[in-house]
C-alpha cells in the first residue's frame, strides 16, 4: 500500500536477489545503470550520493540495508545540482538532500527477482509523477544490465 506522497514501481529482473542487491551498494556496479557518479556507503547513516552527466545530483543516507532483500535510504537534490530533470525552479527547496525515502525491496520469484522500489514524502503531483517515469526508466535499464546486457547511453548523460 502507498500513500498519496508516494510513488512505486515495480520490475521482474532475470537475476536473483544476491546477484541484482550490489547494483544499489556496489558504486562500480551503480553507474552501470544510473548516473555517472556514486557515492555509497551501504551501512546505516552511511552516504547516498548519485551524479548524472546533466549535472543533476541527488543525496541522501543509508538507513537500513538487509542484503539481499531490502535497503532503505533518503533522498533529495544535492546542493547546487541542477534540479530541471524532474523540478522547476519553483520546487527546488520542497527536496533538500535527504528529505525524501526511498525503500528498496528484492523477492526472488522463480528464476528472477520481483524488485519492488517506493519513494516517500515527495511533496507534489509533479514531482510523483517526474520521479516516477525516471525510476521506471532507470529501474528498466537496471533490468539490462543485470541480466548481463548494455542498456546504453544514459538518458541524463551530457
Amino acid at each position: 500500500m502507498t500513500g498519496s506522497d508516494t510513488v512505486e514501481v515495480s520490475i521482474q529482473v532475470a537475476a536473483t536477489p544476491e546477484e541484482l542487491f550490489p547494483y544499489f551498494t556496489d558504486p562500480l556496479r551503480y553507474v552501470q545503470w544510473m548516473g555517472q557518479q556514486a557515492q555509497l556507503d551501504p551501512v546505516p547513516g552511511g552516504v547516498y550520493r548519485t551524479q548524472m552527466g546533466d549535472g543533476f545530483g541527488a543525496e541522501g543516507s543509508f538507513l537500513e540495508i538487509d542484503p539481499p532483500v531490502r535497503l532503505v535510504f533518503t533522498w533529495g537534490w544535492a546542493a547546487g545540482a541542477g534540479q530541471a530533470v524532474l523540478s522547476g525552479p519553483a520546487e527546488d527547496s520542497a527536496l533538500p538532500p535527504g528529505s525524501t525515502r526511498v525503500e528498496v525491496m528484492l523477492v526472488a520469484e522463480g528464476p528472477g527477482t520481483l524488485l519492488t522500489l517506493r519513494h516517500c514524502d515527495l511533496p507534489t503531483a509533479d514531482l510523483r509523477e517526474g520521479h516516477r517515469i525516471a525510476w521506471q526508466t532507470y529501474l528498466d535499464r537496471l533490468a539490462v544490465r543485470a541480466a548481463g546486457g548494455d542498456p546504453g547511453r544514459d538518458p541524463h548523460s551530457e
